[in-house]
């Protein structure tokens, strides 16, 4: 198991008037290699959650286990940098984050931050920037020239570059149009599926967890209200909706079509593959 959190809490301005438990007696288990989903209500504690895996935050008790690092909270912590090289943190708009006067100055200045040879920095950032489909001719170009898609890809090559086993995206495709968002998320699909990262993404959009995810989880409170498959998630609607979540549309379309007869299989069925059943029950009763 690469991620585990045993009775963590966190507490923002302990001892103060202020105090505030974001976390409180954590127990979650995230499955390797699998693309999750973190929802749940602003304010819920997703993303002090995920500001737990690469040691951004510390628990104020409890302790988790991070790619065989345990973090356990009242202990020194040592080989934190090591770790956050290991777990990439993508916050939202991370294209602010870009400085560099190039784009391969900027996607190579994290492996020369870990004591990489500038060559062998740039290697990793060639590598990093096609894997997110920026080819040789991004290389000189001014980040800031660049489009908000292109942008947000630089950011991303930055912390793939460091070649983390675990990528953490906190709201990713915020900002971005249509056509943006999906070409963001089949990026992090092909990531998980085809270069075996562990993907997990903070989000509010779910048909992006529908249509891309393996699992769900569900904060609440402060606390782990669900954690499953998005099948299984996605399969009772009613109680999605008592957790505050809209289903996506076509679990919602499917739930109509019962309603009014028509017999639509379990499953997660594409609006194409739902259409052929439908289609084919209204042909045969005329």
């Amino acid at each position: 198991m690469a991620i585990k959190f045993e009775k963590v809490s966190h507490v923002y301005s302990d001892g103060t008037p202020y105090r505030y438990v974001a976390l409180a007696d954590v127990d979650l288990e995230l499955t390797e290699g699998k693309m999750t989903a973190i929802i749940g209500q602003t304010g819920s504690g997703k993303s002090t959650l995920v500001q737990h895996l690469n040691a951004l935050l510390l628990p104020t008790s409890g302790k988790l286990t991070v790619l065989d690092k345990v973090i356990e909270a009242g202990k020194e912590q040592k080989g934190l940098k090591a770790l956050r090289g290991q777990v990439g943190l993508v916050f939202q708009f991370p294209e602010y984050q870009l400085f560099e006067e190039t784009v391969l100055k900027d996607v190579a200045f994290g492996p020369k931050n870990f004591g990489l040879k500038e060559e062998e920095a740039n290697e990793k950032a060639r590598q990093a920037m096609a894997m997110v489909g920026l080819g040789k001719e991004y290389e000189e170009r001014s980040p800031l020239e660049m489009s908000g898609g292109q942008k947000r890809r630089t950011a991303i090559a930055g912390i793939l570059a460091m070649d983390p086993k675990v990528l953490v995206l906190d709201e990713p495709t915020a900002g971005l149009d249509p056509a943006g968002t999906k070409s963001m998320m089949e990026l992090f699909r092909k990531l998980n599926k085809e270069y075996g990262k562990t993907v997990l993404i903070v989000t509010h959009d779910m048909e992006q967890v529908f249509a891309y995810c393996d699992e769900v989880v569900v904060v609440e409170n402060g606390k782990i209200r669900v954690h499953t498959t998005v099948e299984d998630f996605f399969r009772d609607s009613t109680e999605c909706r008592k957790m505050g979540v809209l289903p996506p549309a076509l679990i919602t379309l499917k739930e109509m079509l019962r309603d009014k007869g028509f017999k639509v299989p379990e499953g997660n069925l594409n609006i194409k593959e739902l259409a052929k059943i439908i289609a084919g029950q209204v042909k045969k009763h005329g």
